[in-house]
């Protein structure tokens, strides 16, 4: 029988929680502000959108406190398979969530930098000092991405291993976070990666968040 317990229904929520708010503030707040290869533009939409700016900062570290507590049950739900690598992708995901929060000081020097800018009619140190920012903050995206792929890999192996969920539903997980350790490295490397090798992601969290909260653990012996 699918066992409903309070540990499988909040780590439902939590993947659910930490997906959804990565969405919006990733997809719906600060990027649809930034105008490519034009930091001057940039700023002007920056200035003029102060409370989505700043919704994204706050949505960013909301969601670094969900990682938190989605890892901590992970941890907790899956450290009898192999609790040293149940660790280690606890502390990488903790990692993720510190650079993600660490982040947001570039996120806030840019919206600062954008409003003086904007006062100042656009001097050149001004937008140097933006693009610098810009820079941070799209770099940090790049660097949040690797712990959340390895944390991701070594959980989802876990479960795996564990039979606690349908084996096509671990598989999913597995390809998801080879995928972004892929993409990831390729990025490092200065090549452009298609978000599409992303993408699988979110649908994931989503769908292990539901399966969770509605069927719960498994016991091995049920899940094919």
């Amino acid at each position: 029988m699918n066992s409903l317990s309070n540990t499988s229904r909040a780590l439902g929520a939590a993947f659910l929680f930490q997906a959804i708010t990565s969405l919006i503030s990733g997809v719906f707040l600060l990027k649809p502000l930034i105008v490519p290869g034009n930091i001057t533009y940039s700023m002007i939409n920056i200035s003029n959108n102060v409370l989505r700016v700043r919704a994204e900062i706050v949505g960013w570290t909301v969601t670094a406190f969900g990682i938190v507590v989605l890892s901590a049950l992970l941890y907790l739900t899956l450290n009898k398979q192999s609790k040293k690598i149940a660790l280690v992708a606890f502390g990488v995901r903790l990692v993720e969530a510190t650079i993600l929060v660490a982040s947001r000081m570039a996120t806030f020097a840019l919206l600062l930098v954008s409003q003086e800018s904007v006062k100042a009619g656009h001097p050149a140190y001004l937008q140097s000092l933006g693009k610098l920012f810009y820079e941070l903050w799209d770099l940090a995206i790049t660097l949040d991405m690797a712990p959340y792929a390895l944390g991701a890999t070594l959980f989802y192996y876990l479960f795996f291993k564990s039979g606690f969920i349908p084996r096509w539903l671990s598989i999913w997980g597995l390809v998801v976070g080879l995928l972004a350790i892929v993409g990831i490295l390729f990025s490092l490397f200065g090549y452009t990666v298609p978000i599409i090798v992303f993408l699988p992601g979110l649908p994931f969290e989503l769908t292990i968040g539901v399966w969770l909260m509605v069927k719960g653990i498994r016991n091995g012996s049920e899940t094919k």
